[in-house]
């Protein structure tokens, strides 16, 4: 019995790769489906159920379990293979490579997305001082959503300034209305111009042509 526990302790260690560690659930596993790919990883290709409920002393059961919820998710899938003579059921990863690899893009992505510090500073063409900084700060931390921010520094561009005061009464003005998304802008727009156009066309209608001199 000694001997075979040290045969079982001197056995080769299970690896559980980095990547799969840090974003198992980004990709949608549970600790429990961690573990079963781990196992899964580091011991096997050929899918047989009877070796994996042995050797992770899981009921048979389970291990069917865990292959329907995984085949589900996209995170393997079997395949029959013909090698020689002899056909065998395989478990293919690449499914959760794909997952994996997806979640490494996508934390990129997140990463490269410029602050909304950062597009003042684009769109003033100089780097923003630590009042500006404070300012900005202040209007996120009463309540002012980045979209709404960034849509006021947009209007100002439009219009030609670029200060942070100007950009503040739009922001303000924004407020009053209820103005908060860029379809909220384009309407607001379009409600001024027809106001404007009402208004030249009245006094158009309205001008006495006859008594002008």
């Amino acid at each position: 019995m000694t001997e075979k526990i040290k045969e079982l302790i001197k056995g080769k260690d299970i690896v559980i790769p980095r990547i799969l560690f840090t974003n198992y659930k980004k990709i949608g596993l549970s600790s429990e489906e961690l573990i079963f790919i781990t196992y899964i990883i580091n011991n096997t290709e050929i899918f047989n159920p009877k070796q994996i409920s042995d050797e992770m002393n899981i009921d048979l059961n389970e291990v069917m379990t865990h292959m329907e919820t995984l085949t589900a998710k996209g995170i393997i899938k079997i395949e029959l293979k013909k090698i020689g003579s002899t056909r065998n059921e395989y478990i293919n990863l690449d499914g959760l490579y794909s997952k994996l690899s997806f979640s490494i893009l996508n934390e990129e992505k997140e990463v490269q997305q410029p602050t909304i510090y950062d597009m003042f500073e684009k769109e003033f063409g100089r780097p923003i001082s630590p009042m500006e900084y404070q300012i900005i700060g202040a209007w996120l931390d009463n309540g002012t959503s980045e979209e709404t921010i960034a849509l006021a520094l947009k209007e100002a561009t439009y219009n030609g300034v670029n200060n942070l005061r100007y950009i503040e009464r739009i922001i303000s003005e924004w407020s009053k209305k209820g103005i908060k998304t860029a379809k909220d802008v384009e309407k607001s727009r379009i409600k001024f111009k027809h106001k404007k156009d009402q208004k030249i066309n009245s006094e158009i209608l309205n001008y006495d042509w006859l008594n002008n001199e």
